[in-house]
């Protein structure tokens, strides 16, 4: 790879990170073609892109951003592969989590990630990550909480309705 194919890779490596929220590096080095193969489907099917790029690639691209992602410099070694996650900041997680469960395989490592603009690094913070909600799901939970009291409210007066009903229909008959 010349020099200007090395600087257009940076510029839409550099351009990719800036429109996509979240971006995860991994380390599958080591996994045979046929597992990285299924590694890829697996993260296709859930919407996320997984490339292979150069660590020094993956660093010059970083410096592009605005935000600051020098503390994920040190991961930048050996093996690496970035996962875009354009929406769900958990999904890269859940599916590194689901394929080494599924293939019974420590790879890939998880690195390092960035979620808008903040930055994790070191396997330790995957099983954090994999369970952190999405913005949908604690819309959802906000909608859900909120939704509550008036069900209640709701359901309370029509059951009432249903006593009240009961009760005139019973004066009715002993009238009769």
């Amino acid at each position: 790879m010349n020099k200007q194919e090395k600087g257009q890779l940076i510029e839409e490596l550099s351009e990719k990170l800036s429109q996509t929220g979240h971006f995860y590096v991994a380390d599958a080095g080591g996994l045979t073609v046929e597992q990285i193969n299924a590694f890829r489907r697996l993260c296709f099917e859930r919407g996320l892109e997984y490339k292979v790029v150069k660590n020094s690639l993956i660093e010059k691209a970083l410096d592009r951003q605005e935000a600051d992602f020098s503390k994920m410099y040190d991961s930048l070694k050996g093996f690496s592969g970035i996962l875009f996650s354009p929406e769900v900041g958990n999904a890269p997680a859940k599916v590194i989590k689901e394929f080494r469960k599924k293939y019974k395989s420590e790879k890939p490592l998880f690195k390092a990630a960035a979620i808008d603009t903040d930055v994790f690094v070191g396997e330790e913070n995957l099983n954090f990550l994999s369970e952190l909600k999405s913005k949908t799901e604690l819309l959802g939970e906000v909608i859900g909480l909120l939704q509550s009291p008036a069900k209640n409210v709701i359901s309370a007066l029509q059951s009432g309705g249903h006593k009240i009903s009961g009760l005139v229909k019973a004066l009715e008959e002993r009238a009769q």
